[in-house]
């Protein structure tokens, strides 16, 4: 019954905070905090029944309240009360139910989704290579291997001169004075990334490394956020040598609002801008590091690897992976379907609770998106593997290990695709670290605690003192903890361990590094409880003297926090929750400090590198004290733990890491068949000089208009043939016709524009379908009302749909469009780039730059079956020879088909291994899958880096919907204009289903670059819009 005394207590404590007024609709007790959260007091005892007891206990307990009542109308609340608890934690056991039946749907999904994979992989293969797969499907093993071919990187390597992007969006980053722990975005991920961005610019062979971030120039953050670049100094150890490069660069660039720091959770919207903006200064740098190379030529350095940290630095990475084919990497650092299983488990809040305040599902759409695109993922640990990314549909263990092996004897892997999971622990600057210190006696720190203190401690660090002035007995040993105030970090566990470990209080003191404060009650919502709650522990266990929490700490100063801990002959803990790989265990063990660690994550393979201290669970706070205990009272387990982290720390040093991540990007870019970017010899291929190539006939001697309407009679009419198919292939063969012809005869006008030339670009990407899929009438106001806004030919057009050219060019002719006016045709939904003015031959590299991975005949019958739902007839999707291409699978869509919607096909594609975009157009009639890298969007940011023209010259015309891919249209660095009224019926219903991600996580709200224009707009609206744009 002891529990249901603790019931009772906390029950009591509700109705004290207020819960009686939850009865009268009455507004609860809360505190406000400035940071935008709110501590609800209510709220809080409840969490703390609903999750700490037994739904029998609470039963037990509201039987002995009805037992006991009385008049009192305390008693008659408290009975509700717990009534109303106990049906709470019933929900509570009923959405944990729900949750566990979600996740065993999608186990067997997955499950199916691998054996329908290992059937078509184990069809080709001969006995022997079967057995070596099927010895691939132990979860055990190294993982991080990635061959026997695998070329160690050398100091032979140093000719190379590569330039390598990193990215991390979120957070303030800077080269000196980090503020870790200010808020939860800026964390040991920024400390991580800076380094690395040093020790890779240090390396012999690197040239540049350039890391790129948002630009923040907001009065509530330091200046130096706003500098567009900061040049980071090279590392002082002895290791590095003295670099034959330019070094490494914090590039900063503008995203959203310039004026506000905006966090993680709602960065989502801005992502396109940003890529944007990395795509320019990425071009730009590459065009300028060819001409340091070659002495004013005209040759491009493009990227070695862009390499994207987290997930929206990942999704970021992908887009610029695909625009400039280049290879990525993928560092997680935090995953987000880990997390969005440990908050359900929690219970405190619903599924889309979670979606609202995290952004999860968005979040996790980039990271499944970042798979797709990824050449490699740098993981810190086998467990992050196996039991994080694992839960991901774009990867599976099994089966990468199976494509591996099929790879490596040179067995088709049948369009299938897994990126390749490697190890490599982050490394550490040991360039801090005097040996030599360590190793010297104690006088500085009998100084410190000596009786003499004032005279004697002029030398030594002041957060030495910052730190001892909170002890009453100076002598004992510190346990040392360092980390954010984040619930994650489970600190309050640690202190509860502490507090009731009566031994341990009495022969150590404890040092709690909990970042940076001025106020509590001014910082976020989850810092200030955590922090509110740390003090109140210390209260109650009666910590008073033996426990140190400073307000503030210098980032320079954390070295010497741990060299006071190992000066007492102190531990240092890490009792988070789950630790995706700790930092601070290599730290702590650099300085000397054995260390307790929980078993959940990364520590347990430091630990078995460093083999100087205890793995503990995390929930348990007596194995937490005991471990504590251990260490500090057994001297002899100390100096060994000490003396391993010292001999093995050299395992994770900068230098290793740095040759170990260089040699896996050097074996994934063989692997790649193109790791170059666009044309290094010509970035503006198509803009050559006029005596070269002429332009066409179509562009010559216009003065107010770039787009001549036809007279001429269609051609497929003049030949009396109805036929659509007919029809087609007479327009494609009178277009090939006229290309040759106009490709004998010079240029007679040599002053015309070219597509290199021009000054702005008009996109009209405008999906007019009526209910049926056929094309609409309304595109030849459309385009004729757009072109009288254009002016002069100084602008150029282009057609971006989800047609065919031969559906395309039969549109254009209908509206007495001239095609060849046309700078591009961009059709497909994104798979194929014509140039109508040159021929009509699709553009080859830009079919090669997407093709990477397109699976096509592999993937082609899987995609009718795999879009069908369940009571779907097999003629609800059928395969279209007739439109399908190279680079474009076709299928046709029954009208009421019961097919899936984009987000749960690209599900059950990803979980075959198949990597593809799938696009609904024309009215959901036509469903079009292309490459992974082929879209809409995508074809403009080629265009913009082949022509040599900023998208912000850019104006994209679309209708109020469109096919699915409508929305990667608006954002970015482009101009957008929105005609209302134009588009009769859109696709946008198979988009995305319930609990997903919403428009507002792609598309910011009130964009500066986004406008709109009403029905029954003229040319004059036009003009009038993009005059404020």
């Amino acid at each position: 019954m002891a529990g249901n005394e603790w019931i009772n207590g906390y029950l009591e404590a509700i109705l004290d905070a207020g819960g009686a007024k939850l009865e009268e609709g009455k507004e609860r007790r809360s505190v406000e905090m400035v940071g935008g959260g709110v501590f609800n007091l209510t709220k809080y005892f409840v969490e703390e029944v609903v999750t700490g007891f037994d739904e029998s206990d609470l039963y037990r307990t509201w039987i002995k309240v009805i037992a006991t009542r009385n008049s009192r109308e305390r008693n008659n609340r408290l009975e509700n009360m717990c009534w109303r608890i106990w049906h709470l934690a019933r929900k509570k056991k009923q959405i944990e139910w729900d949750d566990l039946r979600r996740l065993a749907k999608r186990r067997q999904q997955r499950e199916q989704g691998r054996r329908d994979a290992a059937e078509d992989l184990s069809e080709d293969l001969s006995e022997g290579e079967r057995d070596a797969s099927a010895h691939g499907d132990s979860v055990r093993g190294p993982i991080s291997r990635i061959g026997s071919d695998l070329q160690s990187w050398t100091d032979d390597d140093e000719g190379k001169g590569l330039y390598i992007v990193l990215i991390s969006l979120h957070g303030l980053v800077r080269g000196e004075n980090m503020e870790l722990g200010r808020d939860s975005d800026t964390g040991g991920q920024v400390k991580y990334v800076v380094e690395l961005a040093r020790a890779l610019a240090a390396t012999k062979g690197v040239y540049r490394v350039d890391l790129l971030t948002r630009q923040i120039s907001s009065p509530d953050v330091d200046w130096s956020y706003g500098e567009p670049t900061e040049m980071l100094t090279r590392p002082t150890d002895a290791a590095w040598g003295d670099g034959d490069g330019s070094g490494a660069y914090i590039i900063r660039l503008p995203c959203g609002p310039r004026d506000k720091y905006i966090p993680k959770e709602s960065l989502w919207p801005h992502i396109p801008e940003f890529v944007d903006a990395a795509l320019a200064h990425v071009s730009n740098m590459a065009r300028a590091l060819g001409e340091q190379r070659q002495r004013g030529g005209s040759g491009h350095v493009w990227p070695y690897v862009i390499h994207g940290h987290y997930a929206d630095a990942g999704e970021v990475a992908a887009w610029l992976s695909g625009a400039l084919n280049v290879p990525m990497v993928l560092t997680g650092h935090s995953l987000g379907r880990n997390k969005f299983e440990q908050l359900l488990k929690q219970g405190r809040l619903s599924k889309d609770d979670i979606n609202s305040t995290y952004r999860i599902m968005r979040r996790i759409e980039a990271e499944e998106y970042s798979l797709d695109s990824a050449e490699m993922v740098v993981t810190s640990t086998r467990q992050e593997i196996e039991e994080q990314w694992g839960l991901y549909d774009g990867f599976d263990v099994n089966l990468e290990r199976k494509l591996r092996a099929r790879a490596r004897r040179g067995v088709s892997c049948h369009g299938r695709y897994m990126p390749r999971m490697v190890v490599i622990p982050p490394g550490m600057d040991f360039s801090y670290v005097n040996t030599q210190e360590l190793l010297d006696g104690d006088a500085d720190i009998a100084a410190l605690i000596g009786s003499d203190r004032n005279q004697s401690k002029r030398n030594l660090p002041p957060i030495w003192s910052e730190i001892m002035r909170f002890f009453t007995n100076r002598h004992k040993p510190m346990i040392l903890a360092l980390s954010r105030p984040d619930p994650k970090k489970n600190v309050t566990t640690l202190l509860k361990a502490f507090g009731e470990c009566r031994p341990l209080r009495e022969l150590a003191n404890m040092t709690l590094i909990l970042g940076n404060r001025d106020d509590i009650e001014e910082m976020s919502g989850t810092s200030s409880s955590v922090l509110t709650t740390v003090l109140k522990l210390i209260d109650k266990y009666d910590l008073y003297g033996q426990v140190a929490y400073p307000k503030r700490h210098k980032q320079a100063e954390v070295p010497e926090i741990y060299r006071l801990a190992a000066k007492t002959k102190g531990v240092f803990i890490n009792p988070a929750l789950v630790e995706p790989f700790g930092l601070t265990l290599i730290e702590a063990a650099a300085y000397g400090l054995p260390v307790v660690a929980t078993k959940n994550g990364g520590p347990v393979d430091i630990l078995k590198a460093l083999n100087n201290g205890l793995l503990i669970d995390p929930h348990d706070h007596k194995a937490i004290a005991d471990a504590l205990l251990r260490l500090v009272s057994d001297k002899s387990l100390w100096q060994d733990c000490r003396k391993n982290g010292l001999r093995y720390i050299s395992r994770f040093s900068w230098p290793e890491h740095c040759r170990n991540y260089l040699s896996h990007v050097a074996h994934c870019r063989a692997r790649r068949p193109s790791g170059r970017g666009p044309d290094a010899s010509t970035p503006a291929r198509l803009a050559v000089e006029e005596e070269e190539e002429p332009m066409s006939d179509s562009l010559r001697d216009v003065q107010d208009l770039s787009i001549r309407f036809s007279l001429d009679v269609d051609v497929a009419k003049a030949n009396g043939d109805d036929n659509t198919t007919s029809k087609r292939e007479l327009i494609l063969s009178a277009l090939r016709s006229a290309s040759k012809a106009r490709s004998r005869e010079p240029s007679q006008t040599p002053g015309f524009f070219r597509p290199g030339r021009r000054q702005r670009l008009f996109i009209i990407a405008l999906d007019c379908y009526g209910q049926d899929g056929a094309p609409s009438g309304r595109l030849s106001e459309v385009v004729r009302e757009i072109t009288e806004a254009g002016g002069d030919s100084r602008t150029g057009y282009i057609l971006a749909t989800g047609a065919t050219l031969a559906e395309a060019w039969e549109a254009l002719k209908s509206c007495h469009v001239e095609p060849e006016a046309f700078d591009a045709l961009i059709c497909c939904s994104g798979a194929e780039v014509y140039y109508p003015w040159k021929d009509v031959e699709g553009d080859e590299d830009y079919g090669s730059h997407i093709g990477y991975r397109w699976p096509q005949d592999s993937v082609r019958s899987a995609v009718a079956r795999l879009a069908r739902t369940e009571g779907a007839t097999e003629d609800d999707v059928l395969a279209e020879d007739e439109g399908c291409s190279s680079r474009c699978l076709r299928y046709a869509v029954k009208a009421g088909a019961k097919v899936l919607r984009v987000d749960d096909l690209k599900q059950k594609l990803r979980m075959r291994g198949f990597r593809c975009n799938v696009v609904y157009t024309h009215s959901c009639s036509r469903l079009n899958v292309v490459p992974l890298f082929a879209s809409r969007s995508m074809a403009l940011r080629y265009l913009s880096v082949q022509w040599g023209i900023d998208l912000s010259k850019m104006v994209v015309f679309v209708g109020d919907k469109g096919d699915t891919d409508y929305e990667h249209l608006l954002p970015g660095l482009h101009k957008t204009l929105i005609l209302r009224g134009t588009v009769e019926c859109g696709s946008e219903r198979l988009l995305r289903g319930s609990g997903r991600y919403q428009m507002e996580d792609v598309v910011p709200k009130d964009a500066p670059n986004i406008c709109a224009v009403d029905k029954d707009y003229t040319a004059q609206d036009i003009s009038a819009a993009l005059k404020k744009l």
